[in-house]
């Protein structure tokens, strides 16, 4: 064969996806309308929907993400007794507070239950000397949009009385949002006893000497994110996290005036076994800004030190782990977060959307005859406003595009759709390939720069269109040839109803970054090509679609399906309920081979292929080495696949067993998310 089908060194465009989450904008209204006490026989108001972001919106304990009472009635209080009435019943509410309402006695905590949203109305829903108190096991809070203050009782380092704002020992999937938080007795927040997957966003924690203390227990097991909290003159637990599996603070601000009697004795502590990630925050005029025990591990980057002094810290020798492989987000530059956090905290006078809020998607057409909002696909993709909240859908009217269309990483939930009636009626191809010189002679395009289409923002997807690279091998020889249709750099990626078209390396499914989980789910398609046309790292299925194998350019038969680089501990290709086929000799074409790219031997890659139909085309020993390995020590395996290309177990042909099989299935590669067209 000669080495010029054969794949060369790849480099990666590792981009990081940064950006601005939206604060709350006001344009929705809160209802007054409600007698005190009164169920709303009407549908809950659209901010009663919202749900969580961060941690509190993972699949987990049985709970799938937070959405506290939308599925229960709405009822509007301005009573203490209406207020503790609801929020201890055992069913589902949306209480909406309308007034301030004193606790009595001071220090009053009310024993919330689970599926509860507790919101204030505008900016009227005070809580005057007391709090909320979720004990073991409840589940599915939404504390939002309240001023919770003044249990304070003439002692500043208060140890006789316990009166926290929101205090949650054993509790899960809460979300604390938009709060103003001030002048309790004890301390304003306090996560403990394995509190989990818990999210506290764009709250004002103020005026006390404890704000936020997480713990309480020797187990390492919370997940917990912290982001968009001002924390202004408070003297300790900013937050201070102990024991915390996985700890995310970014874009917080925390402020020590110094013309005020409150000193700052440290800012954000990671304690015992603490594993955090902090991003991205400001810290202003903190003494010890950032410490950690020595059992800790504190991961930092891009955050802003304004008149500080004392520790700060970073290391530790414990997990590492990325916070996108749990949930997706965004980055606000650090030096915006004084201003865009004093601005945007606290009690809104109305919710509307949020970056959390599901908003209908916006629409955008493409037509080469100018009956649409633009000609070209990628003006379209330009006219996306970077950091969109929600999906913006680009139609494509039939026609062929001859252009790059490339979605950057800052532009989340883009779906480009053709307009047709078939998947062949809209068509973007172009003709790059690895080896070609770009048109400003600074290089080669490199496989990756090839691509007709690049998806590098999450939550994105391809539907009803073809997209082809028809680049020339006969005619370039000369030059590398790897060209790629479609490229995905992002996690949660659909390609749904497409055709991808190429020779070699047509369809590439990377990551943002080797440590970054990237999951695409590719349903009803065609994927054509010779060598290594599926191939990446990515967390790749390939459900329900046809894989053709295609001649090289010389008109013989030979080729590899799959070419995985999967990083160890990640899953890689599954190709499931599929058909390989094409006009090409028998026993000609491997399923597989072992990529580890530039000889890299961290990498584990994995392919599976299950219930597929293979044709005679398919090798008696379908997985091949790669650059020196042996695919062997890699994962490669079938299960019940059928066709004249199928064969029995034997040491060159591993088979799943059922057990092992259970485990291969399309649910453990995409793990909490299921894909759907919205």
């Amino acid at each position: 064969m000669s080495r010029k089908g054969l794949p060369r060194h790849r480099r990666r465009n590792r981009t990081l996806a940064v950006g601005l989450p939206l604060a709350l904008t006001v344009s929705g209204v809160f209802v007054y309308g409600y007698r005190s006490g009164d169920e709303a026989s009407a549908d809950a108001p659209g901010w009663a929907t919202a749900t969580a972001d961060g941690f509190a919106s993972v699949n987990a304990l049985g709970q799938n993400g937070t959405y506290g009472g939308r599925d229960g009635k709405t009822v509007t209080v301005r009573t203490l007794a209406e207020l503790e009435k609801y929020a201890t019943a055992s069913e589902p509410y949306v209480i909406v507070v309308a007034a301030a309402i004193n606790m009595s006695p001071v220090g009053k905590e009310i024993k919330v239950a689970s599926d509860k949203t507790i919101v204030g109305s505008g900016t009227a829903g005070h809580i005057v000397g007391g709090g909320f108190f979720l004990g073991q096991g409840v589940h599915n809070v939404i504390i939002r949009n309240l001023t919770i203050r003044d249990a304070y009782q003439g002692t500043w380092n208060d140890k006789e009385h316990d009166f926290d704002a929101i205090q949650m020992d054993g509790a899960h999937h809460v979300w604390i949002d938009h709060n103003d938080l001030r002048h309790m007795a004890d301390g304003l927040i306090d996560s403990r006893k394995d509190t989990t997957y818990l999210t506290v966003s764009w709250n004002k924690l103020s005026q006390e000497n404890k704000a936020f203390g997480i713990g309480w227990t020797t187990n390492t097991t919370a997940d917990i994110t912290i982001h968009h909290n001002w924390i202004r003159e408070t003297e300790q637990r900013n937050p201070s996290t102990d024991n915390v599996a996985h700890a995310h603070l970014y874009n917080n601000y925390l402020e020590d005036e110094a013309s005020t009697s409150i000193t700052s004795s440290y800012g954000n502590y990671a304690r015992g076994n603490t594993n955090m990630v902090l991003e991205n925050s400001y810290f202003q005029g903190m003494k010890n800004p950032v410490i950690r025990d020595s059992s800790a591990t504190l991961v930092q980057r891009g955050s802003v030190f304004s008149g500080t002094s004392g520790r700060n810290e970073s290391g530790g020798a414990g997990a590492k782990w990325d916070p996108k492989s749990y949930y997706p987000y965004t980055l606000d530059a650090a030096a915006n977060v004084p201003a865009l956090l004093k601005s945007g905290v606290g009690p809104r006078s109305s919710i509307g959307t949020t970056a959390t809020t599901k908003a209908a998607a916006t629409t955008l057409t493409v037509a080469q005859d100018g009956s649409g909002q633009y000609r070209t696909v990628q003006a379209a993709v330009n006219a996306v406003p970077v950091n969109n909240p929600s999906r913006v859908v680009i139609s494509v009217k039939p026609g062929t595009y001859r252009e790059v269309v490339k979605i950057p990483a800052n532009k989340p939930h883009v779906t480009i759709q053709g307009a047709g009636a078939s998947r062949k009626d809209t068509v973007i191809v172009y003709g790059n390939a690895a080896g070609m010189t770009k048109p400003d002679g600074s290089g080669t395009y490199g496989t990756p720069g090839s691509a007709t289409l690049s998806v590098s923002s999450d939550d994105s997807q391809l539907r009803n269109l073809t997209v082809t690279n028809d680049f020339d091998e006969a005619a370039h020889q000369d030059i590398a040839n790897q060209a790629v249709a479609v490229l995905t750099q992002a996690d949660r990626i659909v390609l749904d109803g497409v055709i991808v078209n190429g020779d070699q390396d047509t369809l590439e499914m990377e990551t943002a970054a080797k440590d970054r989980l990237g999951r695409v789910y590719v349903v009803n398609s065609y994927i054509t090509g010779n060598v290594d046309f599926i191939f990446g790292r990515a967390t790749a299925v390939v459900d329900k679609s046809v894989i053709t194998l295609k001649k090289r350019w010389n008109g013989t038969s030979a080729g590899y399906v799959t070419a995985p680089s999967t990083p160890a501990g990640r899953k890689g290709i599954l190709i499931n309920r599929s058909a390989v086929n094409g006009d090409v000799s028998n026993g000609s074409y491997y399923l597989g081979r072992n990529w580890h790219p530039g000889g890299d031997t961290t990498v584990d890659p994995q392919a599976t292929v299950r219930e597929t139909t293979l044709s005679g085309a398919v090798r008696s020993t379908p997985w091949t080495d790669m650059g020196g390995f042996s695919w062997k020590d890699d994962r490669f395996a079938e299960y019940r696949n059928t066709g004249a290309g199928s064969g029995p177990a034997s040491s060159e042909r591993p088979q799943l067993s059922d057990a092992q099989a259970t485990g291969q299935e399309v649910a453990d590669w995409l793990g909490d998310w299921t894909p759907s067209a919205s």
